[in-house]
């Protein structure tokens, strides 16, 4: 409306168009308002530089050049803000992850009540599926727990009575009298996202390219102006302000930027913040995180071990038997194997499900028990010495192992080992191919031994295990200290203050709740196959940025040029600002990234 109106008084009627000047005064107040703080603070910005020149116009009584300038203006400030909408993340509220409700124990009556009011002291009564409400330790009951999410262990462990445990982690089977010690905003889940929230915005000193090129030539075109305002006039002077890229960078570069976005989310990654498709580019140091991020959840058969007669096949069978109805992740790596090794699993008689991570059922008259050493002993099963000693070798290699008996006595077992994500090694080894990725690092709440393996099978030069989830980030500002510039891959809420912490944050589909919103990065695909992609997708912006700031450097030297050499004036300058915006445009919409002959991106998948 402000276009028009100063276009049609410009042409027809002069005191028409000044209607038009509260019409682009009043949605652009924001550069006056920052323009005046920062000349209270005795400080220059682009802001300011802005302001000078849309009042210059004004009172060279330039309306209609200035009504298009504050047209620019605004379009730069939607713009950025459509950018930037999702780059102040928030945590999300982490109790959407447990019930609102919780059963109390008071009296021997379980009681219903709501989460809000647990308080330390309180017995509470949780059972297989259900996630821990709180810090506490177990009264009565055993219970296999999944903990991954928030230590890192990648085999769910067994917990009976005088036994932590922590809020956030998920009974798997089993129930439990759990002793409430800290509640809400005390339990570790919460400690952690008081730590996110209290850690300084760590992003402040990271803005988009264009933005930092254009901070730079501030003072150098306010001074530039002034000089020539003696030299060559009031409108050659404005002019030099008018030629500065910042508007024009303004409005191609947001645009580039949300063509990369979406160009990134078609290809399953989901960039948050838009900001990290530059950092990426300075990424030198790859972190991992271990269990969930290059292991699956799901564990499988590692070796089965013979204590009596039975054979192999036998023992997987009775163990497949017993598990034929169950859910968790170990049940679950126990069928896959049997259906590989083609066993057909007969159904039980009898099938129970004892307190603790154990299972018993009757086939044929003879009772089967799969489950832990500790329901063995609960069972009195002897474990004999050879049982002891196995048990003992997976306790000091991180690996889970389940014990089975038949007919009261114990007959083998089974080695649960980590699974590696089928993608991982070949994704690494692209990654390490890249020229920019110097190191490659490892950091897990796990025990010393499977990190240690897992990073010489992958080919990742360290790690670092057994750390807690305070300490993760430790770890990475001490990389950060030591010059490293680093991206942090994770998924669980162990993860999210390194996470905070890391230059850039990648998170997995699927992940904790409190890990996606911390992360900039969602590889939509719940695998790490894309990361190679992502990298690639950084260069090509970075590529494409460098040729937009040297076509608008260009036509700053030639308007600049022809302010001092041919004397152009407003006039000019805006018809070259227009025209270099045009072709500014049009190289965002017809840069492309390299096809092969299928028609898809040259983003290489592992093979």
């Amino acid at each position: 409306m402000a276009v028009i109106l100063s276009g049609i008084g410009g042409f027809l009627y002069l005191p028409l168009a000044y209607l038009a000047i509260p019409l682009f005064l009043y949605p652009n107040r924001r550069i006056f308002l920052v323009s005046w703080d920062l000349l209270k603070q005795r400080r220059v910005d682009i802001e300011t530089l802005l302001a000078i020149a849309l009042m210059g116009t004004i009172i060279g009584q330039r309306l209609f050049i200035a009504s298009l300038l504050a047209l620019l203006f605004r379009l730069s400030d939607s713009l950025n803000a459509r950018v930037l909408h999702e780059s102040h993340l928030q945590l999300m509220d982490i109790f959407e992850q447990v019930p609102k409700t919780v059963w109390l124990l008071k009296e021997g009556v379980e009681i219903e009540l709501s989460l809000s009011e647990v308080a330390s002291g309180d017995i509470l009564v949780v059972s297989a599926g259900e996630v821990i409400p709180a810090d506490g330790h177990i009264i009565w009951g055993m219970a296999g727990i999944d903990q991954h999410r928030l230590t890192g262990e990648s085999i769910p462990v067994e917990k009976g009575e005088g036994e932590d445990v922590l809020a956030m982690t998920l009974i798997l089977s089993g129930k439990i009298h759990i002793q409430v010690d800290k509640a809400g905003a005390e339990t570790s889940a919460m400690k952690i996202a008081e730590i996110l929230n209290q850690t300084a915005e760590y992003k402040s000193l990271t803005s988009l390219r264009a933005e930092t090129f254009s901070r730079h030539l501030v003072y150098p075109a306010l001074i530039t102006s002034a000089l020539a305002w003696p030299m060559l006039g009031f409108s050659s002077a404005i002019a030099v302000l008018f030629i500065h890229p910042k508007t024009r960078l303004s409005v191609s570069a947001p645009i580039s930027l949300l063509k990369r976005l979406n160009q990134a989310s078609e290809q399953s990654i989901l960039i948050k913040d838009g900001r990290s498709l530059e950092l990426l580019k300075q990424v030198d140091t790859l972190v991992f995180d271990k269990t969930g991020t290059l292991t699956e959840d799901q564990p499988h058969i590692g070796s089965i071990y013979c204590l009596s007669n039975y054979n192999e096949s036998e023992i997987l069978y009775f163990a497949a038997v017993a598990e034929h109805k169950q859910s968790h992740p170990l049940a679950q790596a126990i069928l896959a194997e049997a259906k590989l090794r083609n066993l057909s699993i007969s159904v039980p008689e009898h099938s129970e499900c004892r307190m603790g991570y154990g299972v018993k059922v009757v086939l044929d008259n003879q009772s089967i028990l799969v489950g832990s050493v500790r329901f063995m002993e609960r069972e009195q099963i002897s474990l004999s010495g050879k049982g002891e000693t196995l048990q003992a070798m997976a306790s000091e290699q991180g690996h889970g192992l389940v014990m089975i008996a038949v007919g009261g006595r114990l007959i083998g077992a089974i080695e649960l080992l980590p699974t590696i994500r089928p993608e991982a090694k070949a994704v690494i080894e692209q990654l390490k191919q890249l020229s920019q990725i110097k190191h490659t690092c490892i950091i897990s709440g796990d025990n010393e031994a499977p990190t240690r393996r897992l990073a010489k099978e992958l080919g990742i030069d360290n790690y670092f295990s057994q750390v807690l989830p305070d300490e993760k980030a430790t770890r990475i500002k001490q990389l950060q200290e030591k010059g490293a510039f680093v991206c942090y891959v994770g998924d669980g809420i162990n993860d999210a203050i390194a996470m905070k912490q890391a230059q850039v944050s990648v998170s997995l589909s699927g992940a904790s709740h409190i890990a996606t919103d911390t992360a900039q990065i969602v590889l939509l695909d719940q695998g790490i196959s894309h990361l190679p992609k992502m990298f690639k997708l950084a260069e090509g912006f970075h590529r494409h940025m460098n040729n937009q700031l040297g076509i608008m450097l260009s036509s700053t030297v030639f308007g600049m040029s022809a302010i001092f050499l041919a004397g152009w004036g407003m006039g000019s300058i805006m018809v070259l600002n227009i025209s270099s915006l045009l072709v500014s445009l049009g190289y965002s919409f017809l840069d492309k990234p390299e096809q092969d002959a299928k028609g898809d991106s040259k983003l290489s998948e592992p093979e």
